[in-house]
């Protein structure tokens, strides 16, 4: 047990790992609530259809950002390229893939939630659909911001 947790390559893969499954739960999440909304609202006004389904679409971004952090990282390490960290690197890799991974669930989750509200101001007013994308776009700001802090972070080790 020891000799993993003295591995680089280990703690570069558990960043990787979390980066994938903290944002893909969290876009899985969000996009579940969001699309059940917007079954609700096409099973009323079919035509309103390409609208709720980009309001669903939004929360999965994030799972998007932590699948492009894992490729970045694995091909740094070894494993798609690149060579093996040592401890103290693969530390600090592990450390790079959290803001994606911790922002990542939380803002889907939320932005899930937020794209359920927009998606019922477009069943009640669908010519207010700009103003309606404007709160998700506005969770996703965060996500973009962790994905360049670990993106930027990643590449300086």
């Amino acid at each position: 047990m020891t000799e993993l947790l003295s591995n680089g390559q280990v703690w570069a893969l558990l960043g990787v790992a979390l980066a994938v499954i903290l944002s893909g739960c969290g876009s899985a999440y969000g996009v579940g609530v969001a699309g059940q909304a917007a079954a609700g609202v096409v099973t009323e006004q079919p035509e309103q259809f390409a609208k709720v389904l980009l309001l669903q679409l939004l929360p999965g971004t994030q799972g998007i950002y932590g699948l492009l952090i894992a490729f970045v990282t694995l091909s740094r390490i070894g494993i798609l390229g690149g060579s093996a960290p040592d401890l103290g690197s693969g530390l600090m890799i592990f450390a790079a893939c959290l803001p994606i991974a911790v922002v990542g669930l939380v803002s889907a989750i939320h932005q899930g939630r937020t794209s359920v509200a927009s998606i019922g101001i477009v069943a009640k007013k669908p010519d207010q659909f700009a103003k309606a994308m404007l709160f998700p776009a506005m969770v996703e700001t965060y996500a973009i911001l962790a994905l360049l802090v670990s993106i930027l972070s990643i590449f300086s080790i």
